[in-house]
């Protein structure tokens, strides 16, 4: 890395289960409009722009071309990113890596889906091996609760104790983000009695799938201090993508690649003490057995001690480590923009921005995306320029 980068704009849709408003070239430009009205700038402050979603969802070919009435990248150097379910974060560190390597000063990075138009399931099952893998695993749900079923076992963790991070996340959606696509108030009782999708994930313990779209701007440092008075500065930045296949091998009661994502950006921002270090955390949690098992991956607890976090209330709004202010994946998943999402909801909490999310004081953030064949990016933002 060759000079520093930080966030200077966030902007997102209202999402929903379908938008029949908007096509998807719209949902971009809301997007868009907003990042650009946050950061105060025009299509002429951008440099170069970074797009990406699920394109075989949409059946979209060349989505940087398709998208240009929406991104306004007429004339602008466009690159397609497409990493399966860490599309949103991986987008988001190529927008990093554009503005750090001194090509760009101010890059526009925009995730998008509009899943109303899409057969998720199908796309899905084409990317799984047809003798060993797609009866078990011909999408997100078998392999997560896989995992978990191996993590009850080995650590004694129980069903409501994903209750509970299902209830944190829908009711800070409710209470906190207006752009949120699920907005309901829920108790662990209601989880415990929603329907089995996959033994033990339940209908609540699940994400949805959502239309929208997502904007975050990237500007370097000399550029990111005229535009804004607080940036949000990216300190780290980790991915880890380590397998071909699920059958290659996963870690069924943790979560590998997030472990060593998580490892090379704390290496690179300087993160020792991860629970004690950040203010606030925007995690891509798909369900919620995921926000009792990937705790120890990253470092926020001992192993086999995700339980034990959870019934703490730490994570919680008014915690000492409050996890997904916005309500995360569980409330809101637009599948190409999930992962930029967490990465501006934890910008504008550094900013000190996040309105009604708002974490008092917080000042270093953390930001994770997830998909594919269990891949994981991380990412580190401050508001300060490196860590005392």
């Amino acid at each position: 890395m060759t000079r520093g980068v930080a966030v200077v704009g966030f902007g997102q849709t209202h999402h929903k289960s379908r938008n029949t408003e908007c096509n998807g070239q719209e949902l971009i430009s809301i997007a868009v409009r907003r990042a650009l009205e946050s950061a105060e700038l025009t299509m002429k402050d951008i440099d170069a722009i970074i797009v990406g979603n699920m394109d075989h969802f949409e059946s979209i070919n060349n989505v940087d071309m398709w998208s240009v009435d929406g991104s306004g990248g007429y004339m602008k150097p466009i690159m397609k990113v497409t990493t399966g379910g860490t599309t949103g974060s991986a987008i988001g560190h190529a927008g990093f890596y554009h503005a750090a390597s001194g090509l760009f000063d101010t890059v526009l990075v925009i995730g998008w889906e509009q899943n109303s138009e899409s057969d998720t399931t199908a796309a899905i099952s084409t990317c799984f091996d047809p003798i060993t893998e797609r009866e078990f695993t011909a999408g997100a749900i078998g392999p997560l609760a896989a995992q978990y079923t191996a993590y009850m076992n080995k650590y004694g963790a129980t069903e409501e104790d994903a209750a509970l991070v299902s209830v944190r996340d829908h009711n800070n959606a409710a209470l906190y983000n207006p752009y949120a696509h699920l907005r309901q108030m829920v108790t662990v009782e209601d989880v415990m009695k929603s329907a089995y999708v996959s033994y033990p994930i339940k209908l609540l313990d699940m994400c949805p799938r959502s239309d929208g779209a997502g904007a975050v701007i990237f500007a370097s440092e000399q550029r990111a201090r005229k535009i804004v008075e607080k940036p949000a500065w990216v300190l780290g930045v980790g991915d880890c993508h380590i397998l071909v296949h699920l059958a290659d091998g996963i870690g069924l009661a943790n979560l590998p690649s997030l472990e060593i994502a998580a490892r090379q950006a704390y290496k690179m921002a300087g993160i020792t003490d991860p629970f004690r270090q950040f203010d606030v955390a925007e995690l891509y949690i798909p369900a919620s057995t995921a926000g009792v098992t990937w705790m120890e991956a990253l470092g926020l607890c001992g192993e086999g001690k995700g339980p034990d976090l959870i019934r703490s209330g730490q994570t919680d709004m008014g915690g000492k480590l409050p996890i997904n202010p916005s309500g995360g994946v569980l409330a809101t998943n637009p599948i190409g923009a999930t992962g930029l999402l967490r990465i501006g909801e934890a910008a504008l909490q550094v900013m000190g921005k996040a309105e009604k999310k708002q974490v008092p004081g917080a000042r270093v953030a953390l930001a994770t995306g997830f998909g594919g064949c269990f891949w994981s990016d991380v990412t580190v933002l401050s508001s300060m320029t490196h860590l005392d």
